[in-house]
């Protein structure tokens, strides 16, 4: 499964070239640099739960967001992976998942305007830009969770949503 956000749509008489459809968030959602992204995690819930529908093994091979100066990227994976964390309490069959990507890439439709990587690339030199949530995500797989250090120190932001004070 991947899962990058859930998109709105609504009805518009007036944009046929989209069938007559319009895309939208939801007014609060944080959005990516380029707003082609919104953190809703929830989305996540709901796609894994319609795979599980199907009684198979399930591998998330890619979840992230366009993110160049890495600000969104942490509280999004973080809320992404508890998301995943919440379907495994359900005893669903979560096998894997992988974060998208390593390494920025040349998307096809968008070339190199989006960064999608834990680790940026210079396109030119293809010299390796590390970023905060290289860090992160290598303190995720260590604990092979999300801890409450972990969010204290990539993503303060949602501490108390995480982890409810007493």
């Amino acid at each position: 499964m991947n899962y990058y956000s859930r998109d709105m749509v609504k009805f518009n008489l007036f944009n046929p070239g989209e069938m007559f459809g319009t895309r939208f968030y939801p007014k609060d959602s944080p959005l990516s640099p380029s707003g082609f992204i919104a953190d809703i995690p929830e989305g996540m819930f709901d796609g894994l739960k319609w795979a599980h529908r199907y009684n198979l093994p399930i591998i998330v091979t890619e979840n992230g967001v366009e993110d160049d100066k890495d600000t969104l990227r942490p509280r999004y994976t973080i809320e992404h992976i508890h998301q995943v964390w919440r379907a495994t309490n359900f005893n669903w069959r979560v096998k894997g998942y992988f974060h998208w990507s390593l390494v920025d890439n040349f998307e096809w439709e968008r070339g190199w305007t989006q960064r999608f990587g834990l680790w940026g690339l210079d396109a030119e030199t293809q010299a390796r830009i590390r970023r905060p949530s290289v860090d992160l995500y290598e303190a995720i797989c260590k604990e092979n969770g999300v801890s409450s250090e972990v969010v204290r120190r990539f993503a303060p932001e949602i501490l108390d949503t995480l982890f409810p004070p007493k």
